[in-house]
């Protein structure tokens, strides 16, 4: 089960760390990606900008502490706050009426949990 948790870490790392280009690309770019990007639009920029920065660090939280051995006991809650992320994304999928694209917010969300609940539990670091 550790290598599932490390390789679903690594995946939603990855999906992070793309996700983060909110910090760095203007909001007009990110809304001409197509219709799934609108969601773009009903935010500030600072917020798209925030957005991006809890991205980028659940990213870095959810390898480096583990892989570093520096107080590994983030990589769960770095995995629980992208729980947090997943959900606020659900809900506003939900509001605008995105059902068609709510499938990888769900699946994103439900990894998250599973890693939090892995590393919390039977394959902790701590323990």
């Amino acid at each position: 089960m550790n290598v599932a948790l490390w390789i679903i870490a690594g995946v939603l790392a990855a999906v992070c760390l793309v996700g983060s280009s909110k910090t760095f690309v203007p909001q007009e770019k990110l809304a001409a990606m197509g219709s799934s990007a609108q969601w773009v639009l009903e935010f500030s920029p600072g917020t798209l900008k925030a957005i991006g920065a809890v991205e980028l660090l659940a990213a870095v939280g959810l390898i480096g502490p583990a892989l570093l051995d520096i107080a590994p006991v983030l990589v769960p809650l770095a995995a629980t706050g992208l729980v947090l992320l997943f959900a606020c994304a659900v809900t506003m999928r939900l509001r605008r009426g995105e059902k068609a694209t709510i499938a990888g917010d769900l699946i994103y969300l439900a990894l998250a949990a599973f890693v939090a609940w892995g590393r919390f539990g039977p394959e902790s670091f701590t323990g």
